[in-house]
């Protein structure tokens, strides 16, 4: 019996670039971070004041945060989605804001930060009437989501799936990262030898995802594939990852697995590179046993465009589909003096590359993991 394939046939995002994928990939290559003082709140009495925030945003107003951004994704629809696809909303906070509110004022806003009540209105916004459903796995999100959609067309539960991931810049995100001493003052610096933590970011994205029968038969413009994907859980602490990497080897050699790959197949790797010490540690250990003495070339978005929390893994898919489309790397932004165990794998420069398929690795609180596979 012939394998399904889950193909990619649209996708655009929203962030602290501007509108637009092309504008963030545009920022990316320029080497200039998007993070910057929040004026969002007041974050004086946080030990960070640092993060990647799209402006226009109003906070308190009838819209979330999210929702606004959300309605800018829409109006950047690409190509048209059926109205029978299927929807996967991915979010860690989702409308966090409305909790918020009624902590700090006592308006009476906590039950519309339910995020049922997020997906139904991603429905109505996006006019699909196909099956919904909530994926919220801490930073590993979105890449599950996509994961998720991929593996319901492959076994030929669906033909058509929209996956919408957003996450916003909250005080409640601040006061929790603060707490633990994980914001870095001067901005995130991923696979730095004296990074910091991270910087929280925000935006917004979406994929269509068909089986190639029906984006043939639609005369779709296919954009990628998702070649594999595979989750772990290390149960290693509620927010620190395994440091052996041992969780993250076992993501990737599952998508490995699912995609029917041999790791020399792998061209390039998008890392979740957080900016913090143990994440970044963590995974150039995990990359170093999985290519066993093969160095490959390897970036981090999150010194660019900020952590963006449950987006995190869609945006890096993004990212992906444009190197694997222009044969270009971006910088990491945000390193100065790369950390001795990553010298090789990061760089501070775009580069040009052969590059065909691409590992995106995303981790989370929790002791999540995953491991996509994007190519062509």
């Amino acid at each position: 019996m012939k394998e399904i394939e889950p193909v990619i046939v649209d996708c655009n995002a929203i962030t602290s670039y501007g509108e637009g994928m092309d504008t963030c990939w545009q920022g990316l290559l320029s080497k200039q971070t998007a993070i910057s003082d929040v004026d969002r709140f007041d974050a004086s009495h946080f030990n960070s004041s640092k993060a990647a925030t799209i402006k226009d945003l109003v906070l308190g107003g009838e819209k979330s945060l999210v929702f606004q951004m959300i309605e800018k994704l829409k109006a950047n629809i690409n190509e048209p989605i059926p109205e029978s696809a299927d929807l996967i909303l991915a979010s860690l906070n989702g409308e966090i804001d409305f909790l918020e509110e009624e902590v700090l004022t006592g308006n009476s806003k906590s039950e519309e930060s339910r995020l049922d009540f997020l997906l139904k209105k991603t429905h109505d916004l996006f006019s699909v009437r196909g099956r919904g459903m909530v994926v919220s796995s801490a930073c590993a999100s979105a890449a599950i989501a996509v994961g998720r959609a991929a593996s319901l067309i492959k076994a030929g539960k669906s033909d058509c799936i929209l996956v919408v991931s957003s996450d916003c810049v909250s005080e409640f995100l601040f006061s929790g990262f603060s707490s633990l001493m994980a914001l870095d003052q001067r901005g995130a610096r991923p696979f730095d030898k004296n990074r910091r933590g991270l910087s929280i970011g925000e935006g917004a994205a979406y994929i269509l995802l068909m089986s190639r029968e029906k984006a043939n038969k639609e005369g779709r413009n296919i954009k990628g594939n998702i070649l594999g994907w595979g989750i772990s859980c290390d149960a290693n602490h509620a927010t620190g990852p395994s440091i052996d990497g041992q969780g993250l080897v076992l993501a990737v050699e599952r998508a490995l697995e699912s995609g029917k790959l041999t790791r020399d197949k792998i061209s390039s790797i998008c890392a979740h590179g957080t900016g913090t010490v143990y994440n970044d540690a963590m995974e150039i250990k995990a990359f170093k046993k999985i290519f066993d003495g093969k160095v490959l070339p390897a970036y981090s978005v999150k010194g660019a465009i900020g952590h963006t929390m449950g987006l995190a893994g869609l945006m890096d898919i993004l990212v992906a589909i444009e190197t694997i489309k222009s044969n270009v790397l971006p910088p990491t932004v945000g390193v100065e003096d790369i950390d001795d165990e990553a010298v090789g794998w990061i760089r501070r420069e775009v580069i040009e590359v052969s590059n065909d398929i691409v590992l995106s690795t995303n981790s989370g609180f929790g002791g999540i993991n995953s491991a996509l596979i994007i190519g062509l």
